[in-house]
């Protein structure tokens, strides 16, 4: 792999930012391109345009441009050495995977929900965003077309994520619960994986650099709320001089109960939803709604959501015997054993 890796982002998008910090606390050196840099350079685009986009060679030597940050943790993972973010323990590394995704696709419905719900959000969002691609000598006729653009898409996008007027209430809620989940776990764990970060944590971090930093509504709540959760956010930026030792990782046989209790809340909507949306996506159905603990959910089908559902169950599948004993145990006691065995 060269050095420094190339990719494009942007400092708005929770993704760059999990990848970012991955690389600042891995020590890997990066050449980050914001805006339009990506296009006057001459990099490949990707089918997709996702954020971050990064630039590596495929088997075959040629550079190619490649997105989605989980498989591309992954990757660095296996192609670089050092400072792992991903633990030993075949279990927790599986619980470390569960939470990720658990953040990168759940969470990210309360990032885009306070985004691009409440004025004051939409304000901020839609003044500086559109800055980050054009630059900031973005001439001033350009830069209001943009803004009305750029808004107008993103809150055109709010029920493809999931919120509607039906699930708002939900979704705030479930934020609520969880910025009270962390601060417990944070008061006695410097990360989710123990006294060093999973890809779990990154993950989280992405989309708190957004919900706790950034945006005004979901900030104001967390300073109030969660000022651990608030501080941790800020310190997860830049983990480069962290002093990383090999036994600090939490023991997967004795989880801590403020880490079970988070898990317990995947059971409120992450994994209905996940499991729920499989169901729909295999009967080739547009829309899916169900009852949860806490009201009516209903969305769009994600196809990606669908894949997420599959390699966690892989994962989960690759376990030796002994391995899937003590996760179903984990996840027994979480409420959550449906997400590897549920039929679909």
């Amino acid at each position: 792999m060269q050095s420094p890796l190339v990719f494009k982002g942007a400092p708005g998008s929770p993704y760059t930012r999990k990848m970012m910090a991955l690389m600042r606390y891995r020590h890997i050196p990066y050449r980050y391109l914001i805006g339009e840099a990506a296009d006057r350079a001459g990099m490949p685009k990707p089918p997709v345009e996702l954020l971050p986009t990064f630039y590596l060679p495929d088997a075959r030597g040629h550079m190619q441009a490649v997105t989605d940050s989980t498989p591309l943790l992954r990757r660095l993972e296996d192609e670089v050495s050092g400072r792992a973010a991903r633990p030993r323990s075949a279990v927790l590394a599986f619980i470390d995977s569960l939470l990720e995704d658990f953040a990168d696709e759940w969470v990210t419905k309360a990032m885009f929900h306070y985004r691009w719900h409440y004025a004051p959000d939409i304000d901020r969002a839609s003044k500086t965003i559109p800055l980050h691609w054009g630059g900031i000598q973005l001439d001033e006729k350009v830069y209001a077309a943009s803004r009305a653009f750029f808004s107008k898409r993103q809150i055109d996008r709010l029920p493809v994520i999931g919120s509607n007027p039906t699930t708002a209430p939900l979704i705030e809620a479930g934020y609520l619960r969880l910025l009270g989940l962390l601060d417990a776990h944070f008061a006695q764990h410097a990360f989710l994986m123990g006294a060093r970060p999973g890809a779990s944590d990154f993950a989280m971090y992405g989309q708190l650099s957004q919900l706790a930093l950034f945006d005004p509504t979901s900030m104001g709540l967390a300073v109030q709320r969660a000022p651990r959760t608030f501080a941790w956010t800020g310190w997860m930026e830049d983990l480069s001089g962290l002093q990383v030792q090999d036994d600090a990782w939490l023991d997967a046989a004795r989880l801590p109960t403020t880490l079970t209790d988070l898990l317990a809340e995947l059971a409120q909507a992450y994994v209905p939803v996940l499991l729920a949306n499989a169901r729909a996506l295999l009967r080739g159905e547009k829309q899916f709604n169900l009852e949860l603990p806490q009201g009516q959910w209903e969305q769009g089908t994600v196809t990606y959501q669908g894949k997420c559902l599959r390699w966690l169950r892989e994962e989960f599948a690759a376990l030796d015997t002994a391995g899937q004993t003590h996760a179903e145990a984990i996840l027994q006691a979480a409420g959550i054993a449906d997400l590897v065995h549920a039929p679909l």
